[in-house]
């Protein structure tokens, strides 16, 4: 990872700021597997406390019915729950559709994670939006998290947005070609200069 903090550093010097801000590369990741990729759906358009509490109660509801494996969640676990008992666990009905599709796709095979890891990340996008409820910037948060691939831009991704508006300071929000025209220099360790975004994101404008 030092080889990917030093060229971003010398290929960019507001990013090499941020880095210098920010500190320690300290990047959390997940397993690529079926429960992370339900985590994501659940953490979808929620605040973070909120959707932990969410997706735990799910977790619970998960193990109290007997189908897992260890702590994790599953296809199987996920198809054992009804829809009364995965609404009490506060999900929505549409987040409710985009986990048992995915439980159900996964079930039959057609979602194969035990794969993934050999795809390319194009491969993986495409393998992964199969499912209702999973588009590019879910698909691109498993690349990240899970599959801990460094060359993943996630343009959409609205914290990155206004780290890059804040930081280049531009008037407007970066439209995605902004975005990849900055983040060109970054190449091939997008991943960790989008750790980088999300961190300064975080953190309070001087006044």
């Amino acid at each position: 990872m030092k080889r990917a903090i030093r060229h971003l550093q010398q290929a960019d010097p507001v990013m090499a700021a941020i880095i210098e801000r920010i500190g320690p590369f300290k990047m959390r990741y997940r397993d690529p597997s079926f429960d992370a990729m339900a985590r994501s759906i659940v953490f979808q358009q929620l605040h973070g406390k909120a959707a932990a509490t969410i997706f735990e109660r799910v977790r619970c509801a998960c193990l109290t019915g007997g189908v897992h494996n260890g702590d994790s969640i599953t296809p199987a676990s996920i198809l054992a729950l009804s829809e009364a008992q995965l609404r009490a666990c506060g999900l929505s009905r549409q987040k409710l559709s985009y986990l048992r599709d995915l439980a159900q796709r996964t079930a039959s095979g057609e979602i194969d994670f035990a794969r993934l890891p050999e795809m390319s990340d194009e491969d993986v996008i495409e393998h992964l939006t199969r499912v209702k409820g999973i588009g590019v910037w879910s698909a691109q948060m498993f690349l990240i998290f899970a599959l801990r691939r460094q060359n993943v831009m996630p343009t959409a991704d609205y914290g990155i947005n206004a780290a890059i508006k804040r930081a280049y300071r531009k008037r407007q929000m970066p439209k995605p070609k902004q975005i990849m025209k900055i983040s060109r220099p970054w190449h091939p360790y997008c991943s960790v200069a989008s750790w980088y975004l999300w961190r300064y994101s975080e953190l309070k404008a001087p006044s």
